[in-house]
């Protein structure tokens, strides 16, 4: 089985990083509290050097703040748009963007809640399980408009519903119960400056600066 997925689709090798994020700059990254978090993004409608730019931006600040996956709202623009470079649970890399994605409903007879630790790039610090499905199929179009189909498994499958949670304005933390949500906000407060050294290290690496 291939190794690495790319927009879907096998490849037979690629880099380390993907190649977008050698175009980008880094973004602020939004935290938990910020509106545009938590709120409903809009619907892409114009596609272009813009969209593009958007994109490569998001790929380098994924990887400079360690993410999975990362969506556009968390980089404080009101667009629905995610990208992730993200292994599955049989270690099968799979690296795109999807925009205006749409989570395909699984049948509650079928479906297989697998309750694993999650973060989020946008509470910086804090880890909890959150019960997800153990697969994702999510719709939508790629940076040119073109129709897009990405499945997910294991952990991908948790990313790509993390991600599309994002682009409807929710966090992780709106599906924790109250005292989950406190306890995800005490490691934030105890571990937020820690996690933005860490970045600050990466985006030298990164960018050179």
């Amino acid at each position: 089985m291939p190794r690495v997925f790319v927009q879907g689709s096998p490849v037979d090798s690629y880099p380390r990083h993907a190649p977008e994020a050698g175009r980008g700059c880094v973004r602020r990254v939004t935290e938990v509290g910020e509106e545009v978090l938590h709120r409903p993004s809009r619907d892409v409608t114009e596609f272009g050097p813009d969209l593009t730019a958007l994109i490569d931006d998001m790929f380098l600040t994924m990887y400079v703040a360690e993410g999975a996956g990362l969506a556009a709202n968390q980089v404080g623009v009101d667009l629905r748009l995610f990208v992730y470079d993200c292994p599955d649970d049989d270690g099968v890399r799979h690296v795109g963007h999807i925009v205006n994605p749409v989570l395909d409903p699984l049948d509650p007879a079928g479906r297989r809640l697998l309750d694993e630790g999650e973060g989020c790039l946008s509470v910086p610090g804090a880890v909890m399980d959150v019960p997800r499905p153990d697969r994702a199929v999510v719709r939508g179009l790629d940076k040119d408009g073109r129709a897009l189909v990405i499945e997910g498994t294991g952990y991908f499958a948790r990313c790509l519903a993390h991600e599309t949670d994002h682009v409807n304005g929710r966090l992780y933390l709106d599906r924790l119960s109250k005292r989950d949500r406190k306890e995800a906000l005490r490691q934030v407060a105890d571990r937020r400056d820690e996690v933005f050294a860490r970045r600050a290290v990466k985006a030298a690496a990164l960018t050179g600066s």
